[in-house]
């Protein structure tokens, strides 16, 4: 990824790619896939400002595995690689 750092509460997340085949072995086509709800946190910004103007750190951090909602964030390409910008408040959880 080039020099893009996000600003205040938003966080950069790759996602990961989900299973090819359900647990009993079905392979599922790419058209009925859904897109993966869990990725990779590549770059986060400053922190938002509370009431008395102070930042406030992000929970996250680059390298964290994440869940985040479905229609979550904001689909962009950047150095031609897909990726989506999201608030803090969209991640639901941290994983491991």
């Amino acid at each position: 990824m080039t020099n893009f750092r996000p600003l205040h509460d938003r966080v950069v997340v790759r996602r990961l790619e989900s299973e090819e085949k359900t647990a009993g072995g079905i392979i599922i086509p790419e058209t009925a896939k859904e897109k993966p709800m869990e990725g990779e946190v590549i770059a986060v910004g400053p922190g938002a400002r509370n009431e008395q103007g102070q930042v406030v750190p992000l929970d996250v951090k680059a390298g964290d595995r994440v869940l985040f909602g479905k229609w979550s964030g904001t689909e962009v390409t950047i150095s031609g690689e897909e990726l989506l910008i999201m608030k803090e408040s969209d991640v639901m959880g941290i994983i491991g």
